[in-house]
């Protein structure tokens, strides 16, 4: 069966496949992401089939609120800092999870990636869903991201339920992944923020 393409305007067919266990491709403000609800282990196990994704590699989360964010892991101190300087926008931190969050999408050490979008359309995609999705790179592993849903079909037509068409994603590279590490930035991953403007919110402030 070939994958479905909703437009942006009927974004609420999109939620309807997510919270009946669907996955489904929304645009971001970096690259296009497949969406799956946090906790339903069919759908997660469906993203790592869809992509050809190793199971050892974690899902991040991505999240409507700051609140949201802390209700699933522990944001404090200087994680919390470079949140508030960074988000929404293209900044996914790894912190601890919270132990009331059971995601099948979290990493074996406890943590779990999170980022905020800058995006209205998936924030509000996000938030209607409850405020959290695990949502990575709408690409096959290995492959380059997809910065459109035609981009995204063209690796994953009939690999997932549907593909939301917000047009071209506005950044067009995927987030910078950091944490924090004895009080020391580590970048996992360089992206949309590069380290020196991460250093310099962390350690002298805006």
């Amino acid at each position: 069966m070939s994958t479905r393409v909703i437009p942006a305007r009927e974004w609420r067919d999109a939620l309807d496949l997510l919270v009946n266990g669907e996955i489904v491709a929304i645009p971001t403000d970096t690259v296009y992401g497949i969406a799956a609800m946090p906790l339903d282990v069919n759908a997660i196990d469906a993203i790592y089939a869809a992509k050809d994704r190793p199971v050892d590699k974690a899902l991040p989360m991505l999240v409507a609120t700051v609140s949201a964010a802390e209700r699933i892991a522990d944001l404090s101190g200087p994680v919390h800092l470079l949140c508030d300087r960074f988000w929404p926008g293209p900044l996914t931190v790894v912190a601890s999870a919270a132990a009331t969050f059971s995601s099948p999408a979290t990493a074996d050490d406890g943590t779990v990636a999170l980022r905020m979008p800058a995006l209205d359309l998936a924030l509000l995609l996000i938030g209607a869903t409850g405020g959290v999705l695990a949502v990575t790179s709408a690409n096959r592993s290995g492959h380059p991201a997809a910065t459109t849903a035609a981009g995204v079909l063209a690796q994953l037509d009939g690999r997932i339920a549907a593909v939301v068409d917000g047009g071209p994603s506005p950044g067009g590279s995927p987030s910078s992944v950091v944490r924090i590490m004895n009080g020391q930035l580590q970048l996992l991953r360089g992206g949309g923020i590069s380290q020196s403007e991460l250093e310099r919110a962390l350690y002298t402030g805006p």
